[in-house]
């Protein structure tokens, strides 16, 4: 038995594309197998949940990055971001919170330049709340990117009783767009913990210990998918599985943290969803984090 732990504790973060069901079978048959009562579903003991922008649909280069280039424009701002710019701002987690990057590395624009702190604020909570109208127009006046398998993971998540959130540091109202694209019956099953929800944004663990919390789940039997450094940080400090779906501007990050790597959902289903959170499991109830 302690071998099984023992290997269930080592066993690496995998690809779907180089998976080694042997090390999968190890870190399940390290913890309660398979038909035990659940708290969470009958056949299944895991909560799902998903970043948004990047992971549930390829929102961030052609949905944000010209919502938030046309506020700029509205109000009369130098300023634009190209793919380039965008890509490392989102470092930096929070719409508001990137303006205010961008602008405390280039210098404030026009009369902000000697303004206080306060009236600097207020112009990113004024840019980002016309920001969020412009997104939701996009999206509800278009198609929404989703990536691969993502809806099916969802229905096949809400087949089984299990219990899903989307947990973002975008504002909740886009948030909430994205979702309701989704249709109706998948909408309603989901819950969502976005925007100014928590004090403090990714990479710091707040929105997803306030999901578990909210949801009355443990942390190390949710599972989250996310697909920047940042969110995996997040995820990692909530002690939970952490899942990443490399994504257009994400590519080169480090995730050398994550339970898994994957390019999308493609090749993923229920059954490697929960041996990740298994073995995850496993770490903390054997005192290895």
């Amino acid at each position: 038995v302690m071998l099984v732990i023992i290997a269930a504790l080592l066993t690496p973060a995998w690809s779907a594309d180089a998976a080694v069901p042997a090390q999968r079978a190890l870190a399940r048959s390290a913890v309660a197998p398979r038909g035990h009562v659940s708290a969470v579903s009958d056949d299944y003991d895991f909560a799902l949940f998903f970043d948004c922008d990047g992971v549930l649909a390829e929102t961030e280069r052609d949905v944000h990055r010209p919502s938030f280039n046309e506020a700029f424009a509205e109000r009369g701002l130098d300023t634009e971001w190209d793919v380039e710019r965008y890509g490392k701002l989102l470092e930096v987690g929070g719409g508001k919170e990137r303006m205010k990057a961008h602008w405390d590395e280039v210098g404030w624009p026009g009369e902000f330049a000697d303004a206080d702190e306060d009236a600097r604020w207020g112009l990113c909570k004024e840019l980002h709340a016309r920001k969020t109208e412009l997104f939701m127009a996009r999206v509800n006046n278009g198609d929404v990117p989703y990536r691969p398998r993502v809806l099916a993971t969802i229905d096949d998540a809400i087949t089984h009783g299990i219990s899903i959130a989307v947990c973002s540091t975008s504002n909740e109202k886009a948030v909430e767009a994205i979702v309701a694209k989704m249709g109706d019956a998948r909408a309603s099953k989901i819950r969502i913990f976005a925007g100014d929800m928590v004090a403090n944004k990714k990479p710091a663990p707040d929105v997803y210990e306030l999901a578990a919390k909210e949801m009355d789940l443990q942390p190390c039997k949710c599972i989250v998918i996310e697909d920047t450094n940042i969110g995996l940080r997040a995820a990692k400090r909530a002690k939970m599985a952490c899942a990443i779906t490399k994504s257009i501007y994400t590519e080169d990050e480090d995730f050398s943290t994550a339970d898994a790597v994957w390019k999308d959902l493609s090749f993923v289903d229920l059954d490697i969803l929960q041996e990740l959170v298994e073995a995850n499991e496993a770490k903390f109830l054997y005192g290895v984090a």
